[in-house]
């Protein structure tokens, strides 16, 4: 039975893809940073959604605490995954940070710490995990999956730092992508209901994408033996 390791997977978008995963077979380990009771709660919902049989004593879903700011405990992470389910099949990467700074002030946008606070969770974390689960997705052919932004296509978001690394991260799994073949195939909730309305109609089909449409997404990637080194962009027509 197939494997999926979702970070940051208690809340949102992780959260969702978990479900998913869930319904679609998988067995899953669900990452968390410090909400062990809302990781819980997320683990009580899954037996009656998988479509996996209920076997006496066995455990198709688990959850573990790790920093993805600490390479050591991304490395945990991996291990502690695989000793508990004996493979890895898919990892989506879904970690990052920010913080709203907007994309006005050049003076506001230059804080050192943020920077490096932003690239080590949205480019350097994504990084450590892959090196340390390739072996594992070697054996069973899978797949790496992260999440960026539009901001990475286009400058716009929380802060510059965001945008930037974003970019970065993009253009890591690129080349993640032709390193790990042939065998591994390679948002922020802080706005106004005002914005976010802007932001839909400024969209051509006139929706905002939810995170059950982006946990469909991953899905179809982790699914296909056939993509690698892609970036879908989902954003509902904005930037055409």
């Amino acid at each position: 039975m197939s494997v999926a390791l979702v970070t940051a997977g208690s809340a949102g978008l992780g959260a969702a893809a978990v479900r998913v995963f869930a319904k679609n077979g998988f067995r899953v380990i669900v990452n968390y940073a410090n909400n062990e009771e809302r990781a819980n709660k997320l683990l009580e919902e899954l037996p009656p959604l998988s479509a996996l049989p209920r076997e006496s004593g066995s455990e198709h879903f688990a959850a573990i605490k790790a920093d993805l700011g600490s390479r050591d405990e991304i490395n945990r992470l991996v291990k502690e995954t695989v000793d508990r389910f004996g493979r890895l099949d898919v990892i989506f990467s879904n970690g990052g940070w920010t913080r709203f700074r907007g994309l006005d002030s050049i003076d506001d946008n230059a804080h050192e710490e943020e920077w490096d606070r932003a690239f080590n969770m949205n480019v350097k974390s994504h990084l450590w995990l892959m090196q340390a689960a390739k072996k594992h997705l070697d054996e069973t052919e899978g797949a790496f999956i992260t999440t960026a932004s539009i901001a990475g296509v286009v400058p716009s978001g929380s802060s510059l730092a965001y945008s930037a690394t974003k970019a970065a991260q993009i253009h890591l799994m690129k080349a993640l992508a032709v390193m790990a073949a042939p065998k591994v195939r390679e948002w922020a909730n802080i706005f106004s209901d005002e914005q976010k309305e802007a932001h839909r109609q400024k969209t051509k089909l006139k929706r905002i994408v939810t995170v059950e449409d982006v946990a469909e997404q991953v899905l179809t990637f982790a699914k296909s033996k056939s993509t690698t080194g892609v970036n879908i962009v989902m954003d509902s027509g904005f930037i055409l």
